[in-house]
C-alpha cells in the first residue's frame, strides 16, 4: 500500500504508540483501541495502515542492532567494543523491550528475535572469526546479550540493574570475546 506525505505523521504516532503500549504492555495486553487512542485517532486509522495488530508489531518491533563493524578493530578488543556497543544500544532503544517481553510469550515474536539475531550477528562473526562454527559463535553471542538484556531491562534484576553500563561490560566483555574469536 502506497501512503502520501499525509498520512506520514499519523503513521508515525501510530508507530511511537504502539511502541510504547507493546513495551509497557506486551504483545496480547496491548490493544488496537488503546494504541489508537494514544496516538489520537480512530483505531479504523491503525487497521488501514498496519492491517491487523499482529502486522502493526511486525513493524513497530523492527529491530536494527546497528553492529559496529569489527573488523578494524584490535582482535582482542572484540568483546569489549562489542559489549559496549550492544549496552549503549539497550539503553536507547525501545524496540528491544518490546521484542523480548513479546518473544517469551509469542511464537511469532520469538521467530522475528531468532531471524534479527541471526541475519545480523552471523556476518559480522564472520568477518573477524578465524575458526570455528559461525552460527554457533552468533548464537553464543546471543545468549549473553539477550540475557543482559532480559534481566536489566525486562526482570530488572537489582544487582543487574545497579551496574553502570561500564561496570556490565567489564563483566561481560570476556565471554563475549571468547564467542567471538576465542580467547584473548
Amino acid at each position: 500500500m502506497a501512503f502520501t506525505d499525509r498520512s506520514l505523521p499519523a503513521r508515525e504516532a501510530i508507530l511511537r504508540a504502539a511502541r510504547s503500549r507493546f513495551a509497557a504492555d506486551g504483545y496480547d495486553r496491548a490493544t488496537i483501541r488503546a494504541i489508537a487512542s494514544d496516538a489520537g485517532i480512530d483505531p479504523s486509522m491503525v487497521m488501514r495502515y498496519f492491517g491487523s495488530k499482529r502486522e502493526l508489531f511486525a513493524v513497530a518491533a523492527d529491530f536494527d542492532l546497528q553492529l559496529p563493524d569489527l573488523s578494524g578493530v584490535p582482535r582482542d578488543r572484540v568483546g569489549r567494543v562489542l559489549g559496549e556497543h550492544l549496552l549503549a544500544r539497550w539503553e536507547h532503544d525501545d524496540g528491544l523491550q518490546i521484542l523480548l517481553r513479546t518473544a517469551v510469550t509469542d511464537d511469532d515474536a520469538a521467530d522475528l528475535m531468532r531471524g534479527i539475531f541471526a541475519a545480523q550477528l552471523a556476518p559480522m562473526i564472520a568477518g573477524i572469526a578465524d575458526e570455528g562454527d559461525v552460527p554457533t559463535r552468533a548464537g553464543l553471542v546471543a545468549t549473553q546479550a539477550l540475557g543482559v538484556a532480559l534481566c536489566r531491562y525486562v526482570l530488572r534484576l537489582p544487582p543487574v540493574v545497579a551496574m553502570t553500563p561500564a561496570e556490565l561490560v567489564e563483566w561481560i566483555a570476556p565471554n563475549l570475546q571468547r564467542y567471538l574469536v576465542g580467547s584473548p
